[in-house]
């Protein structure tokens, strides 16, 4: 058994903003690690946040040697990740949002997975924790290949992959390859393991690294996530067309090709009989992934599950269009 001296010095990074609701979740998991309290520290980030998150913060880990509170004044969260990343002492970064709870072995599981692997950046499943009867459904859609089709959403085979979800690396890993782009406020994490690809890295996918994301509980909320998760996707195909996955193009071809149908259907009639087999091909698909994810997550989701699938392709390929257009028209100027 290693020796807890043995053990690197290990920096978790927290980015938060506006967390008051949640904080004393996600933090109190970080706080309970059983990785060696003397080879732990714990860099919380505050954005400028406008409740009591940092009333909180300061409550709940006064006195605590191995926390130490910065405030963030870039506000979002890729430079809270780069003002921690820089401020930190540890040979490890690790890598905790607002809304996430660790499970108690994270910490050592990361480090276990980067010594073991000799990977560039380890990470577990994204699991989504629904709360609210639509959170539940919500859960059981990004659980399916038909909703997010990430191999950290979907997968429980463990193994190198091209992303993972939050992540952990060897302090090495930001001097050969850089800091996070802040030019992104979304996907600034899959461009960097793109680039820790380009350079030759390795990233290591396994279900022992645990956490649960409390993401959005409601139809609104989860729409507008999903359109700027296909806005900053679209940038960062931009800056780097070769990190393309197939994954990617399939909300934004099946939008494209809605919108251009109903333009068009009204000149042909044979363009909008395509455009009406081409719902109707959808909603087989749509209800039979709906029909299945229910089965494995309990049949009271069922009736919500179509109108959760449509939200998250209809809002992630309407986002990359609409930064599409907006490209466009900068480059027209």
């Amino acid at each position: 058994m290693t020796d807890d001296l043995d053990l690197p010095l290990v920096s978790v990074i927290m980015p938060v903003r506006n967390e008051a609701v949640f904080i004393r979740q996600s933090l109190g998991a970080v706080l309970v690690q059983d990785y060696p309290t003397e080879r732990l520290e714990i860099l919380v980030l505050d954005g400028l946040s406008t409740d009591n998150t940092v009333a909180l913060i300061e409550f709940i880990t006064a006195g605590d040697p191995r926390v130490s509170l910065l405030s963030n004044p870039g506000v979002i969260q890729v430079r809270g990740l780069n003002q921690g990343i820089q401020a930190a002492r540890g040979d490890v970064i690790v890598r905790v949002d607002g809304h996430v709870v660790i499970a108690p072995d994270y910490v050592r599981q990361c480090v276990h997975y980067l010594q073991i692997t000799g990977a560039d950046n380890v990470g577990g499943p994204q699991r989504f924790a629904g709360i609210t009867p639509m959170g539940r459904t919500i859960a059981a859609a990004y659980r399916s290949p038909f909703g997010v089709p990430s191999h950290f959403t979907i997968s429980q085979q463990a193994g190198y992959t091209d992303t993972v979800y939050l992540g952990a690396w060897p302090r090495a890993v930001f001097d050969r390859v850089g800091l996070f782009d802040e030019s992104l406020a979304v996907n600034e994490d899959y461009e960097f393991n793109y680039r820790i690809r380009k350079a030759r890295g390795r990233i290591y996918f396994t279900p022992d690294i645990r956490s649960d994301y409390y993401g959005r509980q409601t139809l609104g909320p989860l729409w507008r996530q999903f359109a700027q998760y296909g806005h900053w996707k679209f940038t960062v195909l931009v800056k780097h067309p070769a990190s393309v996955r197939p994954r990617h193009l399939v909300a934004p071809v099946f939008v494209a090709a809605l919108v251009v149908g109903a333009l068009l259907a009204p000149l042909n009639r044979r363009i909008g009989q395509m455009r009406r087999g081409l719902l109707l091909i959808y909603g087989a698909a749509n209800s039979i992934a709906s029909v299945r994810a229910a089965r494995e997550h309990g049949w009271g989701v069922l009736v919500r599950l179509p109108a959760v699938f449509a939200t998250m392709h209809l809002a992630w390929g309407g986002g990359f269009w609409r930064a599409a257009l907006r490209w466009i028209g900068d480059h027209l100027r």
